[in-house]
């Protein structure tokens, strides 16, 4: 089974191109800077791995649309290999993560404090909500009155 999880932040904004022909498809490139788990040799700085992904598609559409540099995101898919010969005739050899599915791992708010751009602008503010009351003496968070007909489920 090749199948890989990732988390981490953009490195920059994706890079999009679209393929050429008659059906044309939004292909992005972009890098994840993912934090190992331990840190480095008692010097006590964090390292990262910097891992290259592309996702094709809805899923590089998305990305050209929401995901800017700094930006937390968690990305599912598959490890690829290949190689080609460059133009000095040697042979390149590459590994990319093929992105099946990517998502937010912060909320907007968390992103902007951590030096993210966040892309994501809604086009009409959102509804106002009632705000939540204090937790009560069980250790549950009260549901405000009239917040009824928002919840998914009954």
């Amino acid at each position: 089974m090749n199948k890989v999880i990732l988390m981490g932040r953009l490195t920059r904004d994706p890079e999009v191109r679209y393929s050429s022909g008659d059906s044309s498809m939004a292909i992005a490139r972009y890098t994840l800077a993912v934090d190992r788990r331990f840190r480095r040799n008692g010097d006590g700085e964090q390292t990262a791995d910097f891992i290259g992904c592309v996702a094709f598609g809805k899923s590089a559409e998305f990305a050209e649309r929401y995901f800017r540099q700094g930006l937390k995101i968690v990305v599912t898919g598959r490890i690829q290999t290949g190689s080609y010969t460059n133009k000095d005739g040697q042979k390149v050899y590459t590994t990319d993560v093929v992105v099946e599915d990517q998502e937010f791992a912060e909320s907007k708010a968390a992103s902007m404090s951590n030096g993210g751009g966040g892309g994501y602008e809604p086009s009409a503010p959102a509804p106002a909500r009632p705000a939540p009351s204090a937790a009560s003496g069980d250790g549950f968070m009260n549901i405000p009155d009239g917040i009824d007909e928002e919840l998914p489920f009954n």
